[in-house]
């Protein structure tokens, strides 16, 4: 009998253990999911900043060069005449044009998407589901 007494005690033991080892597998696929989604996400967000800031260099070479040409007519179109005036009348424009441009990119900096969004989406609902 008492062989009997320690096998009824070996299979409920067991199949805590067997419950906690269950859950700790799940937990643990859980966390490496979420960290496969991080990493993935912080890849993609590495690749679209590198992509924006090359258009951005970019777009300030050509922009410099298409700035400068322009700034040569006007000036030459009105070297016999007015020049200080049309190279003040340049300067006071570019001005006003740099100033709304760093407002722009102030304000737009300000409301990109969160990176990272759908790992703590995920997380949120993990928390969610452990909570109820």
């Amino acid at each position: 009998m008492a062989g009997e007494d320690s096998a009824a005690d070996a299979a409920p033991a067991g199949g805590v253990l067997g419950s906690i080892k269950g859950l700790a597998s799940t937990l643990i696929a859980a966390v490496h999911t979420r960290l496969q989604l991080f990493t993935t996400e912080l890849a993609l967000e590495g690749l679209r900043m590198r992509r924006m800031l090359l258009l951005l260099i970019l777009a300030v070479i050509f922009f410099a060069l298409a700035l400068g040409l322009l700034t040569l007519l006007v000036v030459l179109v009105f070297w016999d005449g007015q020049r200080m005036l049309a190279i003040s009348l340049l300067a006071g424009f570019y001005f006003a044009v740099s100033v709304l441009l760093l407002l722009t990119a102030r304000a737009g900096g300000t409301r990109s998407r969160r990176p990272f969004a759908a790992t703590l989406g995920e997380l949120e609902k993990d928390r969610q589901r452990v909570s109820q």
